[in-house]
């Protein structure tokens, strides 16, 4: 018989996690190992428990959910994220995805549905909420065309030292928020440097402008 699949739930609402721990282990396909209330907490369950999959929160006190994906990934590459959130606004969606969330999925998702997305990811799948899958296939839309390559050409005004340091965690799929953290300045700051950075790029959008970056060889 094939063992149940080893779940953590990380969700700063107790009674949340309760819930869905009482939801997923119904069928019995599904064990959950364990529970954690920040990104913080569930890195150190994580590496005690080692489960399959992580449903994982975003917006969490202590470390939020895409801080602890990106960790995971790196310290625990075998571990399987599903972002499980309340949020699909796009800056949400492409973080936890560039940070290394193998699916993203709303918290009004149907029962059998969730069940079947983390069997899914178990198996080495990805799973998306209909709405967010849309988003990303929208967003590749919008990418230029692979074919032909035009040169890249050398920036008019090169980006100053701060800017290459924004750029590089924008690339890396970082909010306003967490760069403002990382580089410990005010989140207006950073949203200038931001705007400067695309404009110098001519860029439109984020991952245009993390694009244009590496065909400059700025990352």
């Amino acid at each position: 018989m094939t063992r149940p699949v080893r779940v953590l739930l990380v969700d700063d609402q107790a009674l949340f996690r309760e819930a869905l721990a009482t939801l997923l282990a119904a069928g019995g396909q599904i064990e959950v190992v364990g529970e954690a209330g920040d990104g913080d907490e569930a890195l150190r369950r994580a590496a005690e428990l080692a489960p399959d999959v992580v449903l994982m929160d975003l917006r969490m006190p202590v470390l939020d959910g895409v801080g602890a994906t990106r960790r995971l990934r790196v310290e625990q590459p075998d571990v399987r994220v599903i972002a499980l959130t309340t949020f699909d606004d796009d800056e949400d969606v492409f973080a936890a995805l560039r940070a290394g969330a193998v699916g993203y999925l709303l918290k009004d998702v149907s029962s059998a549905r969730l069940v079947e997305a983390v069997l899914a990811a178990a198996r080495g799948e990805s799973v998306l909420q209909p709405s967010v899958a849309a988003k990303v296939v929208a967003r590749f839309a919008q990418l230029p065309d692979p074919e032909p390559v035009p040169r890249p050409q050398p920036l008019v005004v090169p980006l100053s030292e701060r800017e290459l340091e924004v750029l590089r965690l924008l690339a890396d799929g970082r909010s306003n928020r967490e760069i403002a953290g990382e580089l410990f300045l005010a989140e207006g700051t950073v949203k200038n440097h931001v705007t400067n950075v695309l404009s110098k790029l001519g860029a439109r959008d984020r991952t245009q402008a993390a694009l244009r970056a590496r065909a400059l060889d700025l990352l």
